[in-house]
Parts: structure tokens; C-alpha cells; sequence
């Protein structure tokens, strides 16, 4: 899945809340843009997109089911 399907995903199914989504929407962007970026500028950003990732934490435990549950979605052209 591309950075515009996941984007589509993300706004088909009201799924802006959930920030793992961003982070693999911000994870995809990055390396649909890696051969346009330095090194340098691809490891700071992919540094970036993993301190956002950490800082999550673990704010989903105890809420697995209602987090996690798989939703069907077919791309709208």
C-alpha cells in the first residue's frame, strides 16, 4: 500500500486517531521520497518518525480488541 491509500484508508475509515496509522502514512511517505533525500536527511527523518513512534508508549495495553480490530477497505479512484 502506497502513502495515498493509506491515506484514503485513514480518512475511509475516521482512523486519524490512531496514531500508529500516521506513523506508517509519515513511514511510507519517507521512502516513497528516499531517493530525492541525502543520507543525512533520510536518517534524520527516519529518526524522527521512530522517537514519534516511541513516545506512543504503550497507551494501548488493556485496549487491544477496541484498538486493533481489522477494518476492510477498498481504495475509492
Amino acid at each position: 500500500m502506497d502513502s495515498q491509500d493509506l491515506a484514503r484508508y485513514i480518512e475511509q475509515t475516521d482512523s486519524i486517531g490512531k496514531p500508529w496509522l500516521l506513523v506508517q502514512l509519515r513511514l511510507a511517505k519517507l521512502q516513497e521520497n528516499r531517493p530525492h533525500l541525502t543520507e543525512n536527511e533520510y536518517l534524520e527523518q527516519l529518526q524522527d518518525i521512530q522517537q514519534d513512534l516511541m513516545n506512543l508508549g504503550e497507551w494501548w495495553r488493556g485496549q487491544e480488541d477496541q484498538v486493533f480490530q481489522p477494518q476492510s477497505f477498498t481504495p475509492k479512484d
